[in-house]
């Protein structure tokens, strides 16, 4: 065990621990240690990509897809991290939770965190750079195409994900 001070921001709250084992997991430390049992755990070598938050080094710069399941704390010390827990907003649902809803995407609920927090990397890369639409369906793809689905619900959520894209203007042109 090598403990270190933590300090990171997660779902827009400053979390510090003055001493914790920095070999621990993330996701072990956001499931056990702080209660936010929405990303989950599955595979454990980072292959499914179940476990996935959205993760930026300083305010402002782009988050990119975390998989929590191999990444220890040391590793995660500074970051800023949003877990599905807070994609919501003053209670509202963020578009990506209310497509996949409507699209059905979730089935049995289990992978739909790591997709939803890939897809929502995914909004934010195109709000600071517009695609065109004819390339949608590529960066859907490459943003969520390695996640595995125990449902196999993959159209579902590509559906979903082409649908908020679509509709919210300015990401595609």
């Amino acid at each position: 065990m090598s403990n270190i001070a933590l300090s990171l921001t997660i779902n827009d709250e400053r979390i510090v621990r003055e001493s914790i084992d920095g070999d621990m997991w993330l996701n072990d430390f956001l499931r056990n240690e702080l209660g936010l049992t929405g990303t989950k755990f599955c595979c454990g070598i980072a292959v499914c990509r179940v476990c996935t938050v959205a993760a930026a080094r300083v305010p402002g710069a782009l988050p990119e897809p975390l998989r929590t399941c191999t990444t220890p704390l040391r590793a995660a010390n500074g970051k800023i991290i949003t877990t599905v827990e807070g994609l919501s907003k003053n209670g509202e649902l963020h578009p990506l939770q209310h497509a996949f809803l409507k699209n059905f995407s979730f089935q049995c609920g289990y992978s739909a965190p790591g997709f939803l927090m890939a897809a929502y990397c995914l909004l934010d890369r195109l709000q600071r750079s517009p695609i065109p639409k004819g390339a949608v369906d590529a960066a859907i793809e490459d943003a969520v195409g390695q996640h595995i689905c125990r449902c196999s619900g993959y159209v579902r959520y590509h559906r979903a994900i082409r649908e908020v894209i679509l509709e919210t203007p300015g990401l595609a042109t």
